[in-house]
């Protein structure tokens, strides 16, 4: 005879539709890997074809379930119609993941300082709202939606001239506290994960002696994180079983944002 669980909470999300922006790449592939692999319909967006179905195949040869989807997250009009196409494609949206990002910064003084802050602002934090109204209908129906937010240790902090950069991610930090008030009464979660310094193609431009010496200098586990470890992180947030947290930033950086010696 199989003995009763006696947990009530589950930390499961086979079946679960989710939709992952910046998913060629980076966190964003990790976190659709992961996923994938844990049962869910993962919709794979991001700005190349070619991408996207690499990913996407990468997830069916091993039995995963995944669509892809090309999207320009500051495109309302193509969001609103790449959503539609995931519900029709794979069912409503249990679970949106707020990842796509590029890495911008520019002095305030900067001839084109202008351009980067508009850039920063609309890819950074302005299409974090755009994909959370396109999907809300579906997350209030769910009745336990869950959002993550990808944002940065620069969210909680300050380097030099990544001001544009800096900025959004501060945003959305402040987004995320805004929208789990305003949607707890829906059963929806919302939260943000700070990744620190993570093994990514915006930081294989850094020469590889720069990279670990930053790493020894400012985080406490001396070494740079790998695209799974904010996926995990992610997935938490993700899980029915949290459904008592909103509103966390949770960094996940190797101990940077404690470490002052």
């Amino acid at each position: 005879m199989t003995n009763p669980r006696l947990t009530s909470h589950s930390r499961s999300v086979a079946g679960k539709v989710v939709l992952v922006t910046g998913a060629a790449s980076g966190m964003g592939r990790a976190e659709a890997h992961l996923f994938a692999d844990e049962g869910a319909k993962v919709a794979v967006t991001d700005l190349r074809q070619a991408d996207v179905d690499a990913v996407v195949g990468e997830i069916t040869a091993v039995g995963g379930e995944a669509a892809g989807y090309v999207l320009d997250v500051t495109d309302p009009d193509a969001i609103s119609a790449v959503v539609d196409r995931i519900r029709t494609d794979l069912g409503p949206v249990d679970v949106l993941i707020n990842n796509a990002g590029i890495s911008i910064g520019a002095p305030i003084d900067a001839d084109d300082f202008e351009d980067s802050w508009a850039l920063a602002i609309d890819v950074l934090l302005t299409a974090h709202q755009r994909m959370v109204r396109a999907c809300l209908p579906d997350l209030r129906a769910s009745g336990e939606g869950r959002i993550v937010n990808i944002s940065s240790t620069e969210g909680l902090g300050a380097q030099r001239g990544t001001l544009p950069y800096t900025t959004a991610k501060h945003g959305v930090i402040g987004l995320t506290r805004a929208l789990a008030v305003d949607l707890a009464a829906d059963g929806i979660t919302v939260n943000a994960i700070c990744p620190g310094p993570i093994l990514t193609g915006m930081t294989d431009v850094i020469p590889t002696e720069h990279r670990e010496k930053f790493a020894r200098r400012r985080t406490a586990l001396r070494r740079y994180g790998d695209p799974e470890e904010v996926a995990h992180m992610v997935l938490n947030l993700a899980l029915p079983a949290s459904s008592y947290v909103t509103g966390t930033v949770i960094p996940v950086d190797g101990g940077q944002t404690m470490k002052n010696d």
